[in-house]
């Protein structure tokens, strides 16, 4: 169970940022114009995604840990890979012809 815990924890931080990171660059479309009616709707989709993810998982986690570790995983993994896909391209810099 305490493995569990931290488990969760950890994932539920990377969600945490992974959710900053988009309301960043959706705070930063609103000021530059980048974000206007035409797209809007999509951004407030992804936005309140990601914003039940994060509460869902602690609601989640006072009923059951598996359902609550699920959800948190499903956003952490890919978010993990992806930044291991980017440090990859900046540490071996490889030819992209």
């Amino acid at each position: 169970m305490i493995m569990k815990t931290w488990i969760f924890w950890i994932a539920w931080i990377i969600d945490a940022i992974v959710t900053g990171i988009f309301g960043y660059f959706f705070m930063t479309g609103l000021n530059d114009g980048t974000v206007s009616s035409f797209n809007i709707v999509l951004w407030l989709g992804i936005l309140g995604a990601l914003a039940a993810i994060l509460g869902g998982s602690l609601w989640l986690k006072s009923r059951s840990m598996v359902g609550a570790l699920v959800l948190v995983l499903a956003l952490s993994i890919p978010a993990v890979l992806a930044l291991l896909f980017l440090l990859k391209i900046l540490i071996f810099n490889p030819r992209m012809n």
